[in-house]
């Protein structure tokens, strides 16, 4: 029986590069990457007969005389500061365990949530045994990454007024190194929609709240979402899940570009492949013509 094994290089998608581009060579498992004369082993790299070869499937980056390799995929390594969108999965002892799409489940304890009303005091018997009326399993939250612990755990807070539990919208889920860093993950679009992009790969996209009011724990779930604002938000999420399929950095202006291109189509007509080709190309000119 005659087994075909593709390299990683042969199956990505350079379809909306530009001729002229230089895609980044992408490296296998054992595939060298250069000779160790002259520069230090980094993450996903090892030594072998006075070379440097790649231990996963990824692109090289260099600091210096230092050469890593980043995988294609991986799961969501956490920085201190950093925004994400996390899953309640279960409480214990004065702390939530919370999904973050990471190796390992996060934590939030009692003490790094800021009470209803914005009320500072010691966390009591009294706020132990109303955590579930906080926060219960299923919930979804915004937060911040507060700590890591030394087995790659993170601690998380929300002890500002723009973290807490979040109430009707769609989660979408992308690989966590498409999403770009910045200073704000928190997004209003012009289309009407609000959008946070979590480092961790989880994108919230909910409707824009005018009353400004704190997000904190009070969320009606009942709340009827207009049929307009209903399409808009899935007209984002498509537009999300195309930039995603084309491996683009995922942001605001992106989004924003992706969308605007993306009038001319109806939502159902955004789910076919012509659609996504036609407005990622699109809106990776106006990127390109952006940074020129």
């Amino acid at each position: 029986m005659n087994i075909s094994i593709s390299l990683a290089s042969k199956k990505t998608r350079h379809a909306v590069l530009k001729p002229s581009s230089n895609p980044p060579i992408i490296f296998t498992p054992g595939e060298k990457i250069r000779d160790q004369t002259g520069f230090m082993r980094g993450h996903g790299t090892y030594v072998s007969a006075g070379s440097l070869k790649a231990t996963v499937a990824g692109v090289e980056q260099n600091i210096n005389k230092l050469v890593t390799v980043s995988p294609l995929r991986c799961r969501y390594n956490g920085e201190i500061g950093d925004v994400v969108i996390a899953r309640v999965t279960e409480l214990v002892h004065k702390r939530w365990k919370v999904d973050i799409n990471a190796r390992l489940d996060a934590v939030l304890l009692l003490t790094s949530i800021q009470l209803p009303g914005g009320e500072l005091r010691r966390r009591g018997m009294e706020d132990e045994q109303s955590m579930r009326s906080y926060l219960s399993e299923g919930d979804l939250i915004s937060a911040e990454v507060h700590s890591v612990f030394a087995d790659g755990s993170l601690s998380l807070h929300m002890r500002s007024l723009k973290y807490g539990k979040l109430g009707q919208g769609v989660l979408v889920k992308v690989q966590s190194n498409l999403i770009k860093r910045s200073k704000n993950h928190f997004h209003n679009l012009s289309a009407g929609v609000s959008v946070i992009l979590g480092n961790n790969g989880y994108i919230w996209i909910e409707p824009t709240n005018d009353n400004k009011d704190p997000v904190g724990f009070e969320v009606d779930l009942q709340q009827v979402v207009d049929i307009g604002d209903r399409q808009t938000i899935s007209r984002v999420r498509n537009v999300v899940l195309a930039l995603s399929y084309y491996k683009m950095l995922i942001y605001d202006t992106s989004i924003q570009y992706a969308l605007e291109e993306s009038n001319k189509y109806t939502v159902s007509d955004l789910l076919t492949a012509e659609a996504c080709y036609d407005i990622v190309n699109l809106t990776r000119h106006r990127l390109q013509a952006m940074d020129e």
